[in-house]
C-alpha cells in the first residue's frame, strides 16, 4: 500500500510511498464501506460525504472521502518535506496515550505520549496518566471486556484502581479546582475530544464545505469511544462504526485498487482569460495523456492484470496565469462538463472567488491507471426489529454524571436491532460508546448506523447570560477556548494562503491573522510570523483609540481599516500592512480580527520596497496612518491606489510597482478576516457573548500567569538582574537590563544603553521590540501558551526616545523589522542563558525594476543550546517563512537559481555546534538594470 491509497507490487516500492500508507488502508476502508449507494439507487449525489476519523494510540488522522480522493503532492512529516502523491490526511498529535496535564491554570492533553511502554497507568507498568486512564475510570472502557495482557507479565487485567489513584493525585493540585476524580477525567476527554475537532473543522470549513452535511466514519482502536461525543461538538447527525472499526485501515488493504501512475510537466494555455470557449491545447492534450495513459497501462499488464480490468482517470494540473496556486483536476465524467468547468468550479468553491480575465495554464499532465480492488455491493434497507437484550450492565460517567448503563455484544446484535444511549457496545477489538441522545441502527452488514439526535453539546448556562451573574474561570473550558480561538486564527491564516495571490503571502506565507478584545488586547495569533505578535496589537490598539476620539467617525459595521506606519500606527515596517475588521454584535463592537501581510512592493526608491540604503521612511514606500479599505460595504479602491501611487510624487521615488497583487491581497486580507467573523459569530452563538468574552480574558491572564512564574523561577535560579548586550555591524549596541520581582513576577526591561538611532534603516519601532520580547518569553516559558496581550502583562519597558529602538517618527526602520528584531532576539535570549545568538538577520533579498519588484527571506543557521545542536539552514526566530520554491521563481521571475544548499561547517565548533548557514547562486535575467546583470551574483548568508 503506497500513500497514495493504490497498490504497487514490492519490487517497486519506496520507502517515500510508504509514509502515510498505513493510514491511507484506512481512508481505502472508509471510502469503500461508509460511502455506498443504497440497493436499487445508485445516485451518488445523495450519499454523504464522509469525514473519517482515525484514533490511534498516539495521534489522530482525519481526512474526507466525496466519491473522490483527495491528493496532495508535498507535505511535511516530522519536520521532513516530502513530495510524494499522498492522501491527503491531517494528523493531530491526540490518540489515547496522550499524556494529561494540569498546567497553570489549563487542562493540557499531549502532545507528549505514554507510548506503548510504558504506555497508560492502567496498563500496570508504571506509566503516565493519559487519555485510555480517563476513559477507564469514567466506564467508558470496561476492563473485564479486554484481555488480561497488561503489567510486567503481561498477564493482568486493566488497573481501574491504578488510574483513579492517579487522577486522585492530581486533584490534589491547585488547577483540579476542587474537582472529584470523575470530573477531572471528563474534563480532559472534552478537552482531548475539542483538540481532535480543530483538524476536522480545518478540512471542511477552510475549504468551504459545510460540516453538519457529513457523515463521521470512526475507526482505529479508540475512535469509536469518542466518536458520538465529536459528532455532538460538530454538529454532525451521523456517525458510521465498520464491524472491523478497530482493524479498518488492515481491512482497507484488502479492498484496495491497484494503480499506477504517470505524470510529466507542462507550460501550455488551456483557456484565454478573454474567451473561455478557446481551448488552445486540445489537440496537445489528447496526444500526451493517451502517451501517458499508454505507459501506465503497459505498466499494470506487466505486473500481471489484464488489459480489460484497467480503468484509466486523466488529471491536469491548473491554475491561473499569475498565480501559483495549481489545483489537480480530475477529467469530468459528464460529457457536459469539461476540465476548464471542474477547475472553476473547484477555483470558486475553495477561494470564494474568480479570476476569469486570466489565461488558464497547465503545469501537469497526469494519468492514474486504476485496477479496482473489490466493493462492497451497495447498502441494503433493514427494518427495525426493535432493541436487543443487554448481555450486563456497567456505570458509566456522562454529562450529567453517573448512570447505569446497558452493555451490548456486537456478537448478539442482528441486522435492524436500534439501542439508544446512553449504552456501550463491545467489539472484539474496540469499545463503542453512545452518548446520551443517540441512537444506533445495525446494518444489514453488521456495521452501526448512529444518529446523532441531539445538536451540539450543551455548553452555556442560561443564566450565564444575565449581567447579574459572574462567570467564573472552568480550567477546563479556558482549555477548550484556547483552542478554539487559536482554531479561528489558523483558519483566517489559511483562507488568507488561499485567496492572495503574490508569492509573498501565497508560498512564503509572509502573513500574520489574530483575535483581538474590543479594546485592541492581543488573545489568539496564530504561529505565523514572531515579528508581528506585539506589533498587530498596537496596531489595533492605535485604530481603536484614533477613530474613537473626539471629532472623527468612529468605527462602523461593514467597514475595515487598514495601516502601516510603522512609528504612527504600531506598524512594524511599510511592506506590512494590517488589515482591521471589527466583529459587531447588536449594533456594538464585541472583537476585532486582524491580519498583516508582506506586500512585495509598496513604492519607494527600490524594487521590493526594501532599500539597502534607505535613510528616511518615505524613502521606503507608501504611508497609512489610519484609512477605511472598505466603507458603508464598499472596497475603495481609488482611494487605496491613489496612497500606493503616493510614493511617486517624491522626487527618486515610484509608487508601487504591482498595484494589481496589492489590490488583490488586500482583498483576500478582508476576506480572512471575514472568515474569522463569521467563526466568531458562530462560537458566540455557542457559548454566548458573555462566556466567549470572559474567556478571551481569561486567556490573557493564564498566559499572564505563566510568563510571572517563568520570570520568578528564573530569579530564584539565576538572581532578580540579568544582563546583556550586543552589538550591530556598525558597532551600535543594544543593551539589555532586565530586574525582575521575585515575588510578583514584574520584571522591567530596560534598553537605555542601546544606541541612538542612525542615519540608515535598521532603526525599529517599539511595536517590533515588544514583539521580539513576546516571542523570547513565549519560548521561554517551554510549554504551549496562548500568543497573547497577557504575557507582556508583567513587563514594563524602557526605551529611550530616539534610540535605535524608539525613533523619530520619519526615520527609517525597513531593515529594522528584519534585521534590528533579530539581534534583540539574540540579546534577551543571551541575557536569559537560553541559547547562542543565531543568524541575526532574516537575511532579505530584493531585486526587480520599474515593473516589478521581488523579496524574500534567505534562511541560516540557528544557535546551539546548553545540551542540543543549532539547526542548519532553517528560517529563525522572528522569522517563519517558506522560500520560494526554485520552480515558482524561476517561472514567475527572470532568474536562473543555479544554487542553493547549505555552508558546510559554516556553523562554527564546539561541543555543541551552531547550524550551517547556506548558499543560493542566482543569475538574474534581461529584465534586469543592466548594472545589475554583470556575470553571477552569490548571496552568503551571515553565519552564526
Amino acid at each position: 500500500m503506497k500513500s497514495d491509497g493504490g497498490l504497487t507490487p514490492v519490487d517497486d516500492f519506496g520507502g517515500h510511498q510508504a509514509i502515510l500508507s498505513g493510514p491511507a488502508g484506512g481512508v481505502i476502508g472508509y471510502a469503500k464501506t461508509a460511502f455506498r449507494p443504497t440497493e436499487g439507487d445508485d445516485d451518488k449525489t445523495k450519499i454523504m460525504p464522509v469525514i473519517g476519523f482515525d484514533m490511534g494510540g498516539t495521534s489522530t488522522d482525519v481526512s474526507r472521502y466525496d466519491g473522490h480522493l483527495d491528493h496532495v503532492f508535498e507535505t511535511t512529516t516530522a519536520g521532513i518535506a516530502i513530495q510524494a502523491p499522498q492522501l491527503d490526511i491531517n494528523t493531530v498529535a491526540a490518540g489515547g496515550g496522550s499524556r494529561l496535564f494540569l498546567r497553570t491554570g489549563m487542562f493540557v492533553v499531549g502532545p507528549e505520549s505514554a507510548g506503548s511502554h510504558p504506555g497508560p497507568v492502567c496498563y500496570r507498568k508504571k506509566g503516565y496518566l493519559a487519555v485510555t486512564d480517563a476513559n477507564v475510570v469514567l466506564g467508558r472502557v470496561i476492563p473485564e471486556h479486554f484481555p488480561s495482557i497488561f503489567g510486567p507479565k503481561e498477564d493482568e487485567p486493566l488497573d481501574l484502581e491504578g488510574a483513579r489513584g492517579a487522577f486522585a493525585e492530581l486533584c490534589k493540585e491547585e488547577e483540579a479546582s476542587g474537582r472529584s476524580v470523575e470530573e477531572l477525567a471528563y474534563g480532559f476527554l472534552r478537552v482531548a475530544n475539542e483538540a481532535m475537532c480543530r483538524p476536522i473543522r480545518n478540512l471542511t470549513q477552510m475549504r468551504g464545505y459545510d460540516i453538519t452535511t457529513h457523515k463521521l466514519a470512526c475507526f482505529g482502536g479508540a475512535g469509536p469511544q469518542h466518536a458520538c461525543a465529536m459528532a455532538k461538538a460538530l454538529g454532525m447527525t451521523k456517525v458510521f462504526v465498520h464491524r472491523y472499526g478497530g482493524i479498518l485501515s488492515a481491512y482497507g488493504l484488502s479492498l484496495a485498487d491497484a494503480v499506477y501512475e504517470e505524470q510529466e510537466p507542462a507550460a501550455e494555455t488551456y483557456s484565454y482569460g478573454d474567451k473561455l470557449d478557446s481551448d488552445p491545447s486540445a489537440k496537445v492534450r489528447s496526444e500526451r495523456l493517451s502517451q501517458l495513459a499508454k505507459k501506465a497501462r503497459s505498466a499494470l499488464v506487466k505486473q500481471g492484470y489484464k488489459e480489460e480490468e484497467i480503468m484509466i482517470e486523466n488529471y491536469l494540473n491548473m491554475r491561473y496565469d499569475g498565480t501559483d496556486n495549481a489545483m489537480m483536476v480530475q477529467e469530468p465524467t459528464s460529457g457536459d462538463m469539461t476540465f476548464g468547468d471542474v477547475f472553476r468550479d473547484h477555483y470558486q468553491r475553495e477561494f470564494g472567488f474568480q479570476l476569469n480575465n486570466l489565461d488558464i495554464r497547465i503545469d501537469d499532465y497526469r494519468v492514474r491507471a486504476v485496477v479496482p480492488g473489490p466493493t462492497p455491493d451497495p447498502l441494503k434497507a433493514v427494518k427495525s426489529i426493535g432493541k436487543p437484550t443487554a448481555t450486563s450492565t456497567t456505570r458509566a460517567y456522562f454529562e450529567n454524571g453517573w448512570e447505569t448503563i446497558p452493555v451490548f455484544q456486537i456478537d448478539d446484535l442482528k441486522p435492524g436491532h436500534t439501542i439508544s444511549g446512553p449504552a456501550i457496545i463491545v467489539q472484539s477489538i474496540s469499545t463503542i460508546v453512545l452518548e446520551i441522545d443517540c441512537s444506533a441502527l445495525v446494518t444489514a452488514d453488521g456495521d452501526l448506523d448512529i444518529t446523532v439526535l441531539g445538536n451540539k453539546e450543551s455548553t452555556e448556562d442560561e443564566s450565564n447570560q444575565s449581567e447579574d451573574v459572574v462567570i467564573k474561570e472552568d480550567p477546563v473550558k479556558l482549555s477548550i477556548f484556547a483552542h478554539r480561538f487559536m482554531g479561528i486564527a489558523e483558519q483566517m491564516g489559511r483562507t488568507l494562503a488561499r485567496t492572495a495571490i503574490s508569492v509573498n503571502i501565497k508560498e512564503r506565507l509572509d502573513f500574520s491573522c489574530a483575535l483581538f478584545t474590543s479594546d485592541g488586547g492581543l488573545v489568539a495569533n496564530a504561529p505565523h510570523i514572531p515579528v508581528h505578535l506585539g506589533a498587530m496589537q498596537a496596531a489595533v490598539k492605535f485604530q481603536v483609540q484614533y477613530w474613537n476620539s473626539e471629532g472623527r467617525e468612529g468605527i462602523k459595521e461593514g467597514e475595515v481599516l487598514v495601516s502601516n506606519h510603522p512609528q504612527l500606527a504600531g506598524g512594524s515596517h511599510l511592506p506590512d500592512i494590517t488589515v482591521i475588521t471589527p466583529v459587531f454584535h447588536e449594533g456594538k463592537v464585541i472583537f476585532f480580527v486582524a491580519s498583516r501581510g508582506h506586500h512585495a512592493d509598496i513604492g519607494g526608491i527600490a524594487p521590493g520596497s526594501m532599500p539597502p540604503h534607505s535613510t528616511c521612511l518615505e524613502d521606503e514606500g507608501a504611508m497609512i496612518i489610519a484609512f477605511k479599505l472598505v466603507k458603508d460595504g464598499t472596497f475603495d479602491e481609488k482611494g487605496i491606489t491613489e496612497i500606493l501611487q503616493s510614493p511617486g510624487k517624491i522626487p527618486g521615488n515610484t509608487g508601487t510597482r504591482n498595484l494589481r497583487d496589492n489590490l488583490s491581497d488586500l482583498r483576500a486580507q478582508v476576506a480572512a478576516n471575514q472568515s474569522g467573523i463569521r467563526l466568531l459569530h458562530e462560537l458566540v452563538k455557542e457559548y454566548g457573548l458573555r462566556q466567549v468574552d470572559a474567556y478571551m480574558k481569561f486567556i490573557q491572564c493564564n498566559a499572564e500567569a505563566c510568563v510571572r512564574a517563568m520570570l520568578r523561577e528564573f530569579a530564584e535560579k539565576n538572581g532578580n538582574r540579568a544582563h546583556a548586550i550586543d552589538h550591530m555591524d556598525d558597532g551600535t549596541p543594544i543593551d539589555l537590563t532586565i530586574d525582575i520581582d521575585k515575588e510578583t513576577g514584574d520584571a522591567v526591561f530596560d534598553f537605555s544603553g542601546t544606541g541612538p538611532q542612525v542615519l540608515g534603516n535598521v532603526n525599529a519601532p517599539p511595536a517590533v521590540t515588544y514583539s521580539a520580547v513576546i516571542y523570547s518569553l513565549r519560548s521561554l516559558v517551554g510549554q504551549d501558551i496562548p500568543l497573547n496581550e497577557g504575557c507582556l502583562a508583567p513587563i514594563e519597558f524602557k526605551i529611550p526616545k530616539y534610540c535605535l529602538l524608539n525613533p523619530s517618527d520619519d526615520a527609517g526602520v525597513v531593515g529594522g523589522n528584519v534585521l534590528t528584531s533579530q539581534r534583540v532576539v539574540d540579546v534577551v535570549l543571551k541575557a536569559f542563558k537560553a541559547c547562542a545568538a543565531s543568524q541575526g538577520c532574516m537575511n532579505n533579498l530584493t531585486f526587480g525594476d520599474k515593473k516589478f519588484g521581488y523579496y524574500e527571506t534567505i534562511a541560516g543557521g540557528a544557535g546551539a543550546g546548553p545540551n542540543w545542536h543549532g539547526r542548519s539552514g532553517v528560517h529563525t526566530h522572528c522569522t517563519n517563512t517558506r522560500i520560494t520554491d526554485p520552480e515558482i521563481l524561476e517561472r514567475r521571475y527572470p532568474v536562473l537559481l543555479r544554487q542553493f544548499g547549505l555552508r558546510s561547517g559554516s556553523g562554527g565548533d564546539g561541543e555543541f555546534k551552531g547550524g550551517d548557514g547556506v548558499v543560493r547562486e542566482r543569475t538574474l535575467g534581461s529584465l534586469i538594470p543592466k548594472s545589475w546583470r554583470e556575470g553571477t551574483l552569490y548571496f552568503y548568508v551571515n553565519l552564526v
